[in-house]
């Protein structure tokens, strides 16, 4: 099940990130454009972590994510983004209950708190917009 879930969270940390540097293009605002950079950053660091959690229990990287549509109406777009942020919360929450080794403990738990703040910024971009 952690091996399926990490897969799985490879993929959506890949899409992610895509998703979120079309996102970046819709707005001029400095402040939307820092917090969109700042997690796209974050989501790129979560996929390499993941990638080399997951070949440290396979000996195997996660090939040919799909990478999503991108991002057109921005206002749509972060209210997305931040229903994605809260279920990808729940996903680590169970993870991080159930690693298999001790080395999965960091990058599971730092990409919990990085979600957890995503939604918060995603959360008040959608309010001011």
């Amino acid at each position: 099940m952690f091996i399926n879930k990490l897969k799985e969270s490879i993929e959506d940390e890949y899409k992610a990130y895509h998703f979120y540097k079309s996102m970046y293009q819709l707005t001029t605002d400095p402040l939307w454009q820092d917090f969109i950079k700042h997690v796209y950053e974050d989501e790129k660091s979560h996929y390499e972590m993941f990638q080399q959690l997951h070949y440290m229990l396979t000996g195997r990287f996660v090939q040919n994510p799909k990478k999503p549509l991108p991002c057109y109406d921005l206002k749509n777009c972060v209210e997305k983004a931040l229903l994605d942020k809260l279920e990808a919360v729940e996903t680590y929450k169970v993870m991080l209950l159930t690693i298999p080794i001790q080395q999965a403990y960091n990058p599971i738990f730092i990409a919990l708190h990085d979600e957890l703040e995503h939604a918060i910024r995603f959360s008040t971009m959608y309010n001011a917009l």
